[in-house]
């Protein structure tokens, strides 16, 4: 009986998997990642990654690397977010203001950031799915998100970067939990807070078959390759997206890697109150039950099924997928 069930198991695992690999929203190049790989190219190797909208070059043999900072009132701490960003190995860093009530426009402006301004106020998650076109758009090869509340240390970033330059990840996690518990509470953080995020990861390991110390961070650094693929402009606009991400990265079968980085809690940095966090902590739990339900083949969700290609208006997929053309 339980090598029957096993067996079943199995061959739901092998169907889902190949409904994945064959959804593509109908445009040529996609029946499968291998083939959607070449298309989009993986690091080093994409259309664009010569070169950015205003022509800036990318020194021959490294990986053009773009750094996104959703901001919403960061004026206090954005000018030292960007001090701490290794210039060297940074060729871009886009700042996309989600409709701030002070000077981080101003202030980014000043600092040489290319900065995009919201109308209005579209959420975390809907400020980075602006982050990520605008990067892709730019050439990225690789693209790390920065909090400009400079509560992630941004020097950090080449060892963000090391695993996907080394082909060891597509996702690079920036995890606060990873050096131990004494660690992450002298940092600052909430015991509470301390308590949640290690029972929601526990949860998102045991449905996603991960092994992550912490999945919960806003230090993050991608491919070009999986933000080119995973169709997060279907993700929430809310803090619940980061949670999307990850469980795309596995539908997906993208590989996953953390570094340490140290715990900053202090004031100025943003912080989310007890109420949205519970409010965040069901929505993950939610994610977490959509993957299974999905992995087992028992309902079809678009987020983990659909490529970004196939949700893009044609002017953006012209934009970051010159080669692709749609079916006739």
């Amino acid at each position: 009986m339980a090598g029957r069930m096993q067996r079943t198991l199995n061959w739901l695992l092998f169907v889902d998997m190949r409904l994945i690999s064959k959804a593509s929203g109908g445009w040529e190049g996609e029946e499968t990642a291998m083939e959607a790989d070449r298309k989009v190219g993986a690091v080093g190797d994409s259309a664009l990654s010569k070169a950015d909208r205003t022509g800036k070059q990318t020194q021959p043999g490294r990986p053009r690397v773009v750094v996104v900072m959703p901001a919403y009132n960061a004026a206090q701490t954005v000018a030292k977010t960007h001090g701490d960003i290794p210039k060297d190995i940074v060729d871009t860093v886009i700042l996309v203001d989600d409709g701030s009530q002070d000077d981080t426009p101003e202030i980014a402006r000043r600092l040489g950031l290319d900065v995009i301004v919201h109308l209005q106020n579209k959420g975390y998650g809907g400020n980075q799915k602006t982050c990520y076109i605008e990067a892709l758009s730019a050439g990225a090869d690789i693209v790390v998100m920065v909090h400009p509340d400079n509560q992630y240390d941004a020097t950090r970033l080449p060892s963000m970067i090391q695993p996907i330059i080394e082909g060891k990840a597509d996702l690079v996690l920036g995890s606060r939990l990873l050096e131990g518990r004494s660690a992450t509470l002298k940092g600052g953080m909430p015991i509470w807070k301390y308590v949640s995020n290690r029972f929601l990861t526990t949860v998102e390991n045991l449905a996603l078959g991960t092994n992550l110390s912490e999945a919960h961070t806003g230090f993050r650094a991608y491919s070009r390759k999986l933000l080119s693929t995973i169709p997060f402009l279907l993700n929430s606009d809310d803090f619940v997206f980061d949670s999307e991400v990850i469980a795309q990265s596995v539908a997906f079968g993208f590989k996953i890697a953390e570094v340490p980085v140290p715990t900053r809690y202090f004031p100025e940095a943003s912080s989310v109150n007890f109420r949205r966090s519970v409010i965040y902590g069901l929505s993950t739990l939610n994610v977490a039950r959509k993957y299974m339900l999905h992995r087992l083949g028992l309902r079809r969700y678009p987020i983990f099924r659909k490529r970004l290609s196939g949700v893009l208006s044609r002017e953006h997929r012209e934009r970051i997928f010159p080669g692709l053309k749609p079916n006739r």
